[in-house]
Parts: structure tokens; sequence; C-alpha cells
């Protein structure tokens, strides 16, 4: 199977996070990385921020918890080499709330992350 990003055909690619954030290939390698209602903010950037460049964003979509999972993951952004860009709450058309938090990539990620996945969520950053 092949996916089509912006006209360049390229292989589709089916790994864990955690593993392919270690390999060269793939590591810092993207101008943009997004996830959403995957895990927690502190663990989505360890799973995030490896594939962003540095000058890149991480852009995640969350709940109405949104704002609370920035502050816990504040350590995590700083220790992963980001810094919050932007971060907004806002309203669907049914009233449920959402927040949408934009990390910019200022520094490389410490090559010891992305941790093992038992060890990100049992010690998550």
């Amino acid at each position: 199977m092949y996916s089509t990003i912006w006209g360049l055909l390229r292989p589709r690619v089916h790994e864990r996070a955690e593993i392919l954030g270690r390999d060269d290939e793939y590591r810092e390698k993207y101008d943009y990385s997004t996830a959403r209602a995957v895990a927690p903010l502190n663990v989505l950037c360890e799973y995030c921020l490896p594939f962003t460049k540095v000058g890149g964003l991480f852009i995640a979509l969350k709940g109405s918890s949104g704002m609370q999972e920035l502050k816990d993951a504040r350590n995590a952004i700083k220790v992963l080499g980001g810094e919050l860009a932007k971060a907004d709450e806002y309203n669907l058309s049914n009233g449920d709330a959402r927040s949408i938090i934009i990390i910019r990539k200022i520094s490389q990620t410490p090559s010891k992350y992305p941790r093992k996945s038992k060890k990100i969520d049992t010690k998550p950053l």
C-alpha cells in the first residue's frame, strides 16, 4: 500500500511510535506531527516530539481537559525540546469543549527518548 502526501508517493509505515521515534530515517524529519485522542499530553509529547524537526510543530487536539493536561506536560515539553507556541480552547457546534495545543520544537530531543512504552506509561515525564 502507498499513500500520497502532497504529490509524493511514499510507502505506508506501520510501527509503534516509540520504535520509529528512535530510527534515524524518521527521527526529527517532519515539519509537523499531530495527534488526537491517544493519550495524555505529556505522553503524546514523548511519542510525537521525537519525529518533529527543530523549528517544526507538534499539534495536539485535546478535549475539555486540554489546559490541565498542558499544565501537567510542562516538564515533558521542556525535556523533549519543545516550547508552547499557542493553546486555545473552543466549543464545537454541539457545545462540547475542545483544546488545540501547538508546541514548537526548539532543540533536539535527547537520544534516550522515546522510551519503551511500558516506561512511558508507568513513569511519564
